[in-house]
């Protein structure tokens, strides 16, 4: 069975961009007769509070976007993560880091796509009498020179080079939290999903993704992981052609709230997003039959605030 997921982090209210992600995520997964479960991804405790994540369900059930099952909350599974560490731990995929951030943006060209910084392995190859003292390291996974194929349920076919491309990521950072890197792929290989629907932006992540999750599955014997195929989706962006995000106050769900109906707030998304050909006031379950990949665009998307 096809099982999907939401993940968002309560760092603050949802905005129409998080509504976007969560419908189309839904009308995947439910179009396919699959469920839908809820993480809420609160592994950073200083910026993560409950008040949002209870606002976050709320204002999706009141969008009528329920979920199937328990909520799962990340900072109750630092026991997994850390099995699932020290399993790569053991088997020396792993290497502490001692650079700073600014070490890596004086050394490192981004890439040319979106601007990350590309790990070159300065640390890598560092014996133990050579690591700084009372510096606490950060723990990065070794990429092997391999090239990720995969094909997503929206943009298609296409190839990654880890070294060049991803380079070794960090998994724990220096303050001892679990990165999201870690996190979101232990999440899902644990929580049986199948199917990942998000953003354009995450793209990239993928390759590292599904790299760390085949060498999960090589190491856990004991556990049957199912294979989790992935769709992307373009992003919306405001007039200014930046990424919706928590400073687009005007699409804040609690003034959208105030504004507009349910049925009117989830029209909108489905007509921006080529589902409808009109936009006018339905529910999710409404349109599940209008539901095709094909329809989504493949472009961003500008929304007027």
């Amino acid at each position: 069975m096809i099982r999907g997921r939401f993940a968002p982090s309560p760092t603050g209210r949802m905005h129409l961009g998080n509504v976007y992600a969560a419908l189309l995520s839904w009308l995947s997964a439910k179009s396919k007769g699959g469920e839908w479960v809820l993480r809420i991804e609160d592994i950073d405790p200083i910026r993560s509070k409950q008040e949002f994540a209870d606002r976050i369900m709320d204002d999706l059930e009141w969008l009528g976007l329920t979920w199937d099952g328990e909520v799962t909350y990340q900072s109750k599974r630092q026991d997994i993560y850390e099995y699932y560490f020290e399993l790569l731990h053991k088997e020396r995929l792993l290497y502490p880091c001692f650079c700073s951030r600014a070490d890596l943006l004086v050394t490192q060209a981004p890439h040319e796509s979106d601007g990350r910084v590309v790990y070159k392995g300065t640390c890598r190859n560092l014996r133990p009498e050579r690591y700084p003292q009372n510096i606490a390291p950060a723990w990065r996974m070794r990429v092997p020179d391999e090239t990720i194929e995969t094909t997503d349920g929206h943009y298609g076919a296409y190839r990654v080079h880890l070294p060049t491309e991803i380079g070794d990521f960090i998994v724990r950072r220096k303050d001892g939290a679990f990165a999201y890197q870690l996190v979101v792929v232990v999440d899902d290989l644990t929580m049986g999903i199948t199917e990942v629907v998000r953003g354009r932006d995450l793209l990239l992540s993928t390759s590292q993704q599904l790299f760390l999750a085949q060498t999960l599955r090589y190491l856990n014997t004991e556990k049957v992981f199912p294979e989790v195929s992935y769709a992307h989706f373009p992003l919306l962006m405001n007039e200014a052609g930046q990424r919706l995000s928590k400073r687009d106050k005007s699409l804040d769900m609690g003034v959208l709230r105030e504004q507009h109906s349910a049925g009117e707030i989830i029209g909108f998304i489905a007509h921006l997003a080529g589902i409808t050909p009109t936009q006018r006031p339905i529910t999710p379950q409404e349109l599940l039959p209008f539901f095709r990949w094909e329809k989504i665009p493949t472009e961003d998307i500008r929304v007027k605030s």
